[in-house]
């Protein structure tokens, strides 16, 4: 199983657009659209779950493909980063 991230998204975007959209290339076993608290709008990005072949697949086809006039970024979900840098204490 494969956690793919999808970027530039619409505010707007719902999860079954984008259900609908990682569908054609295979089936999808998790999906989640970070919102947010206030508005309840998309705020941009998501994930979702896939099995390894149909998850680059769906890569391969659907990264900087356009919905509704933005550019999408699709790539496999990277592990989080130390963002605060320097040393443990």
């Amino acid at each position: 199983m494969k956690t793919v991230f999808i970027g530039n998204l619409p505010s707007d975007a719902t999860e079954q657009e984008v259900t609908d959209l990682f569908a054609a290339y295979g089936r999808v076993h998790g999906l989640r659209l970070t919102r947010d608290v206030f508005s309840g709008l998309c705020r941009g990005f998501g994930f979702v779950k896939m099995e390894g072949h149909e998850a680059r697949a769906a890569i391969g086809a659907l990264n900087g493909r356009e919905l509704r006039g933005q550019r999408l970024k699709v790539n496999e979900e990277r592990a989080p980063t130390n963002a605060r840098g320097g040393r443990h204490r």
